[in-house]
């Protein structure tokens, strides 16, 4: 299979990943017992090694290192892009008493193509391959002789075989020149002759490099903008009625419960993702807003709420707890209020958007300053207006003659949170593959909750806290309208009428129907088209190979509100739909199903993110052509992305 990691390497297997010191550590240890075997000649080098300078430099300026590879027929080195569970990349590095600062490596194009030795795509370079390192030089050591040393870390391979990981090193002996720094030697933009891809390190980075002002504001820009996604919404209503009933109680300070909701979320949002990351891998924040258990924990969280707002109970917090963590303060306190805000940053890591996706990349991978401040930035502007929604309806509650209108809000709020928990509800539903809660019950029972709504609007539903009422107001009727309409509109989508994008990004999508094609490769047809999507890599480049067309890959997740979004407001387009015709479709579901962590790691590996959705376009010869970082409100922007695609 294409995602199982297997090496068959004859003399040597690498089937571990720790990090680069922990096997230079190794080296040391077992040299002195390989060191004979070498010296038999039972193990030849086909890789030789030399760098240069490619100026003779003065203080203050930068110079770039060529360091040079050449292998003989038939061997290849591996990129300095990382991999998991596959071979060692190269790594570089360059020391030396003279050295300020040393840049990223720069390398040409890698080949990429699937091993059938380490059951991966990997990247490799072979024949001679110039790397190019910038290293900026202090000024402070004037004119004078120094050495710069480079360390060539390496495995090498051919079709059949993988030779135990070297390292050398190459001392180069430069004279460094009098006189001010030259202008055409300050920067580090020197590329080779054929750069590799932008990857989604290289974009982090590039933010990184803009300075901490300009990668706070960026951070706090990307906060905003994920408040425009569907995945928000649901926790609307529960932070509205959660904190009306905050206002009832009484005794509590509504600006202080607001900030520690607002802070609870960011708290909770940067803390958990990161430590997710940091145990789990750059996909655990997706990893748990797709675990069925949390989702059947937050729909029952709804409907325990729901029923509170209609009157059913009351909710306390136990009195031991509540003296132990409040000390004497107001019923709920601050322990429902952080309870809410983990809830929230629950529900939230379903929007894990091409930002958090970069972040939590890079937190895997070791980093941790960036990525925290980040995720505390990012956190901050998403929980902004989640503060203002916690402090007014606190103020609402405290209104002389509230009582009535109050509560029937809180009842509609319940029926909006009912509504909701069939939304994570039928999450558990498809990542166990029930196949109950499906696209048509979920629909049907919003379209009753929906009827519900609007006849207890029109008071003919009368719940246990509400008031005796004569009359009704106009607000009140039609608000009841608006319900019932809306109810009726979507009970149309159950017997096959087109309803609106946003409502079915919310639901689960319709159940597709596998087949086997005619190669022998399985299917997936969906329901808005005749359009075939594979699952599966191998299967997909067979049928590229074939046709010569390009691949379309959409990385998305069965519990991913905005992948449901793209597919019902952008896929659907009839624009999309004749470019689509030109490509080999592939979804890859990084959240459950047939082998999705592989899927997953593949994103990551080869992409830098882990980011849902995430769309990517590539040759037969698996070449990249184009990325896409997830959703948009932009159908021009998106069609671009698609035309770069086009073959002819």
């Amino acid at each position: 299979m294409v995602w199982e990691s297997q090496i068959n390497a004859v003399t040597f297997q690498v089937n571990f990943r720790q990090s680069r010191d922990t096997m230079k550590h190794i080296l040391k240890l077992f040299l002195p017992l390989l060191l004979p075997i070498l010296l038999l000649g039972q193990f030849e080098n086909p890789v030789s090694i030399t760098a240069s300078l490619d100026h003779i430099p003065r203080a203050g300026e930068v110079v770039h290192v060529t360091v040079t590879a050449s292998m003989d027929h038939e061997w290849h080195i591996y990129s300095v892009h990382d991999t998991v569970d596959g071979p060692l990349p190269t790594e570089i590095s360059v020391s030396g008493s003279a050295i300020e600062e040393v840049g990223r490596v720069i390398e040409p194009k890698p080949i990429s193509k699937f091993d059938d030795g380490f059951g991966m795509v990997t990247y490799s370079h072979a024949g001679t391959t110039e790397f190019l390192v910038p290293v900026k030089l202090k000024e402070s050591i004037g004119s004078s002789e120094t050495t710069l040393t480079v360390g060539f870390f390496y495995q090498t391979c051919n079709n059949a075989l993988c030779y135990p990981p070297r390292e050398v090193e190459i001392p180069i002996l430069t004279i460094i020149k009098a006189g001010e720094p030259r202008e055409e030697y300050l920067a580090f933009t020197k590329e080779s002759s054929e750069s590799s891809e932008l990857t989604g390190d290289d974009e982090l980075d590039a933010a990184i490099k803009a300075g901490i002002f300009p990668f706070i504001l960026l951070s706090l820009s990307m906060g905003f903008l994920a408040l425009l996604t569907p995945c928000v919404f649901p926790m609307i209503p529960i932070t509205v009625s959660f904190f009306t009933h905050q206002g009832e109680v009484g005794g509590a300070n509504p600006i202080k419960q607001a900030t520690v909701y607002a802070l609870g979320i960011i708290s909770t949002f940067s803390v958990l993702g990161l430590l997710l990351a940091g145990f789990l891998g750059a996909s655990g924040a997706n990893q748990l807003a797709a675990n069925p258990w949390v989702n059947i924990f937050i729909g029952s969280l709804f409907v325990y709420f729901a029923l509170s707002l209609f009157g059913m109970y009351e909710i306390q917090v136990p009195q031991k707890l509540r003296q132990f963590t409040l000390k004497g303060e107001s019923k709920g306190g601050y322990l429902g209020v952080l309870f809410m805000a983990l809830t929230f940053t629950l529900t939230s890591f379903t929007c894990t958007v091409q930002f958090v996706g970069l972040l939590l990349v890079a937190a895997a991978n070791g980093q941790w300053f960036w990525p925290a401040l980040g995720m505390l930035t990012f956190s901050a502007a998403f929980a902004l207006p989640f503060f203002f929604l916690a402090l007014f309806p606190q103020y609402l509650a405290k209104m002389p003659k509230s009582g009535g209108w109050l509560n029937s809000v809180k009842v509609v709020m319940g029926f909006l949170e009912l509504a909701a928990a069939f939304k994570f509800f039928s999450n558990t539903d498809l990542v166990w593959g029930w196949n109950i809660l499906t696209h048509t019950s979920v629909l049907a029972t919003w379209t009753v909750i929906m009827l519900f709504t609007g006849i207890y609007l029109l008071g003919k539903l009368r719940l246990p806290h509400d008031s005796p009422t004569d009359i009704i107001g106009v607000p009140r009727m039609l608000l009841s309208l608006f319900f019932i309409t809306f109810s009726i509109y979507m009970g149309t989508g159950l017997f096959g009428q087109p309803i609106h994008g946003l409502i079915k990004s919310y639901l689960p999508p319709k159940l597709a129907i596998t087949s086997i094609d005619t190669n022998g490769g399985s299917v997936t047809t969906h329901e808005v088209e005749t359009h075939h999507w594979y699952n599966n890599l191998e299967d997909a480049f067979v049928e590229a190979n074939t046709t010569g067309k390009n691949l379309f890959i959409d990385f998305t997740g069965l519990t991913c509100t905005n992948c449901r979004w793209m597919e019902s407001n952008v896929f659907t387009k009839n624009e999309v739909k004749s470019r689509f015709d030109q490509f080999v479709l592939v979804q890859l579901y990084t959240d459950g199903g047939e082998n999705y962590r592989e899927k997953q790691q593949y994103e990551i590996d080869r992409f830098g993110t882990a980011a849902l959705p995430y769309y990517v376009i590539l040759t037969p010869e698996d070449d990249v052509v184009a990325k896409f970082p997830g959703l948009t409100r932009d159908l021009k922007k998106f069609i671009q992305f698609l035309d770069k695609g086009l073959k002819g």
